[in-house]
């Protein structure tokens, strides 16, 4: 071998090794707010190039990481991603209910706020858990500020048409961030559903343990058809505690804490070893109290009841309060 092939040889090798050690960097539309307390890393809805574009949850107002005095809130918390994964997704984001689903033949349309009309592909119940074809998308619009982002989205719809504003924004001089929605019923029907918020706790990125204390409004909290209770969880009071780590794929889950009673939308999550914790305010009754929690997320699941005549608009607003356990007075 000559000196100049053994050269190139070494090049050859010298960039191969360099591509294979290179990771593709995703690049979504994005954006940072901040009020010199808190900033967060918003994801912006876009049907080619938005890290969400899945058919389970409204794709606005996707926090990617909220930040305040060096503590974290949010974060990924799964392993494999995908735009259209029905949970690929982070931050206090809401699932609306399906509007027309029951109504529509396979082949029709249904709505879902947030998302838009979507193609109903049989006569199969419907599933949060399953992609379906998106056939109007309708159009977002976004207006951004140095401490908030106002998403707006509008679907032409004659059963269920909507115009449906949602605002993020840091509250002046205080660790908060509220989130405040309405939803203008364009359409002929009433739009009957309901909302509810994920939120995808991931306090300082840690694993889902004893260290998490989850307080909730209503004491006597009922386990029926909860999974995991004795076991990786118990009901105390009005508190769910964990009694340890949970393992990968090991979940703990109740489908109505509150046992069909409305409650005061009052919650609060902490992670009791690094002292950081949001109190969550809503400004309407929590209809179903849902949790769910991974190995490496605490989720409560607040829901409330929408109902919306054509014409009309229907406001909620949701306050996170974020704080360090010993700067609390």
């Amino acid at each position: 071998m000559t000196k100049s092939v053994a050269i190139t040889c070494l090049l050859l090798c010298g960039l191969i090794g360099l591509t294979a050690s290179m990771k593709p960097v995703l690049e979504v539309p994005e954006m940072e707010i901040t009020n010199g307390l808190v900033s967060a890393q918003v994801y912006l809805p876009d049907a080619e190039k938005g890290y969400y574009r899945g058919t389970r949850f409204d794709w606005s107002g996707v926090i990617a990481s909220l930040n305040y005095k060096g503590h974290s809130y949010h974060g990924k918390w799964f392993d494999a991603y995908n735009p259209t994964t029905h949970d690929a997704i982070m931050g206090p984001v809401e699932e609306f209910g399906p509007l027309g689903y029951a109504d529509a033949k396979g082949g029709d349309t249904f709505v879902k706020i947030g998302i838009g009309s979507i193609t109903k592909p049989d006569d199969k119940p419907y599933s949060s858990f399953k992609p379906y074809a998106i056939a109007n998308p309708g159009s977002w619009t976004v207006k951004k500020k140095k401490d908030q982002v106002q998403f707006s989205h509008t679907l032409t719809n004659t059963q269920y048409g909507y115009d449906y504003q949602k605002t993020l924004k840091l509250t002046k001089g205080k660790p908060e961030l509220i989130i405040t929605h309405t939803l203008k019923n364009t359409g002929n029907r009433t739009i009957e559903t309901t909302v509810y918020d994920h939120n995808f706790f991931m306090i300082d990125q840690q694993p889902t343990c004893p260290g998490y204390s989850v307080t909730l409004p209503i004491g006597n909290l009922s386990p029926e058809g909860g999974k995991g209770v004795g076991e990786i969880v118990k009901l105390q009071d009005n508190q769910i505690v964990f009694l340890r780590d949970l393992e990968k794929r090991e979940q703990a889950y109740f489908p109505d804490l509150a046992a069909g009673k409305p409650v005061a939308y009052n919650l609060t999550v902490e992670n009791t070893k690094t002292g950081a914790g949001v109190h969550v305010i809503g400004d309407r009754e929590i209809a179903k109290l849902v949790f769910w929690s991974s190995s490496t997320t605490v989720c409560p699941e607040p829901y409330i009841n929408i109902n919306v005549a054509p014409g009309k608009t229907f406001s909620w607003q949701i306050a996170y309060q974020y704080y360090l356990k010993d700067s609390i007075k």
